[in-house]
């Protein structure tokens, strides 16, 4: 599992207060990619060394935000080749700190949970017999990962609330339904929020980094906003779910109060001009009545 340095804390990076650590099987579950590929991206020298302790090795953030770059450079149709010489430029092109910084602020890891290890039997235990049958898709949802006879949570907490909504009465499928169907919505906030950074920060040729003499101040400018666009993100969901709760409550009693009123539709609210005329109209019938009592 992954354990937790705490670096002496800035005002600058307050999101840097925590730096995973990983073993060469964690790293290479949380950078999706496989022990196999972490050996060879070492021998090509593509990936720094881990830290020594003893004889296990120990990689950071900054290992998993190189496989992340490494990855998504694959996934684009270039070569291992092609991503060595690129990176070789990079790294004698400028300060490799500096350069390891940038990589770290922009593709490290927004979450430190810690992997967690399920038997098929546990998982039964969470979610009910009917556990085997959404094994695909828990796997497809990235919210589990098959190790042999064995499955690997990369974030327990969510797969814990979906074991306890399920315990509530909601079907694991009906879930999954639901997550499926709002992961991209997720997505799209979250493309607009990094482009809106993008916008302000990013000031460079697409064909080069930034001087090494902007490095500092980008790095802490990136570290700051991580944090606040998390805030946004979670309030506008908290707000967005306190509407929807109050339109259902207000709409459930509304409902109620038509049974109890024995009122089989709910009445269309009138337009002002339609009160305008009905007040007209029984404002001479109200006179004539009161010139009838004077008599």
């Amino acid at each position: 599992m992954p354990k937790s340095s705490t670096p002496p804390e800035t005002e600058l990076a307050p999101e840097r207060a925590t730096d995973s650590e990983y073993t060469v099987d964690e790293l290479a579950r949380v950078a999706n990619t496989t022990v196999r590929n972490v050996r060879a991206y070492q021998d090509r020298d593509l990936l720094m060394p881990p830290d020594k302790r003893g004889r296990v090795g120990i990689y950071n953030d900054s290992h998993v935000a190189r496989l992340k770059l490494i990855n998504h450079l694959l996934a684009r149709g270039y070569t291992l080749s092609n991503i060595q010489d690129l990176i070789k430029a990079i790294d004698d092109g400028g300060d490799l700190r500096s350069i390891l910084g940038l990589e770290n602020a922009i593709g490290g890891p927004w979450s430190h949970a810690r992997p967690k290890t399920y038997s098929l039997p546990e998982l039964i235990k969470l979610f009910g017999p009917q556990a085997p049958s959404n094994l695909t898709r828990l796997a497809e949802l990235g919210l589990l990962e098959r190790k042999g006879l064995s499955f690997v949570a990369r974030n327990p907490a969510m797969l814990d609330a979906a074991a306890a909504t399920v315990r509530e009465g909601i079907p694991a499928r009906e879930l999954l339904d639901v997550l499926e169907e709002a992961r991209p919505h997720f997505d799209a906030i979250a493309r607009v929020l990094v482009e809106m950074v993008v916008r302000h920060l990013d000031r460079y040729d697409q064909g080069a980094l930034p001087p090494a003499t902007d490095m500092p101040a980008l790095v802490d400018a990136i570290w700051r906003l991580r944090p606040l666009s998390t805030v946004f993100v979670e309030n506008e969901i908290l707000r967005a779910l306190e509407e929807q709760s109050s339109d259902y409550l207000g709409g459930r009693v509304a409902t109620i109060l038509d049974q109890k009123l024995g009122r089989r539709g709910t009445p269309e609210p009138q337009s002002a001009s339609a009160q305008a005329d009905e007040t007209a109209e029984k404002a001479p019938r109200a006179a004539k009545k009161a010139a009838r009592k004077k008599r």
